[in-house]
C-alpha cells in the first residue's frame, strides 16, 4: 500500500514558477515509478505531464512540456518534486501524482494516486 499527498500548487501570474512536491508513504514507494498529471477545468479526464522511474535516473515528459517542468525523486526523503517554470495559462488545473508501475504510469496512471494540488496560472 502506498499513500501520496501532493503539495506546492498555488496563484502564479503567466512566467511564474511553482515546484509541486508529492510525499510517498509506503514500502513500496522507493520501488514504485512516479508520474505527474493534470486535470484541466472542465475536463473529465487527466492528461500525462511528466515520469520518474524508481531509480530516478530515467524520466520522460509530455510534448508539452517543452523544457519547462523538471521531475525528480529524493530516495532518502521519499519524494518526487516537480518543478515548473515559464507556466502559462493552459497549464492551469489539479496536478495529481501516481505511483506503479513504469508501464501503467505511461499508461495512463498507477494504482495509487494523491488528493491533489490546485495550479492557477493566471494571464
Amino acid at each position: 500500500q502506498v499513500e501520496l499527498v501532493e503539495s506546492g500548487g498555488g496563484l502564479v501570474p503567466a512566467g511564474g514558477s511553482l515546484r509541486l512536491s508529492c510525499a510517498g508513504h509506503g514500502r513500496a514507494f522507493g520501488n514504485s515509478a512516479v508520474g505527474w498529471f493534470r486535470q484541466a477545468p472542465g475536463e473529465e479526464r487527466r492528461e500525462f505531464v511528466a515520469r520518474v522511474d524508481w531509480s530516478g535516473r530515467d524520466s520522460i515528459y509530455a510534448d508539452f512540456v517543452e523544457g519547462r517542468f523538471t521531475i525528480s525523486r529524493d530516495h532518502a526523503q521519499n519524494m518526487v518534486y516537480l518543478q515548473m517554470n515559464s507556466l502559462k495559462p493552459e497549464d492551469t488545473g489539479v496536478y495529481y501524482c501516481s505511483a506503479g508501475s513504469r508501464r501503467s504510469i505511461s499508461a495512463g496512471g498507477g494504482d495509487y494516486w494523491g488528493q491533489g494540488t490546485q495550479v492557477t496560472v493566471s494571464s
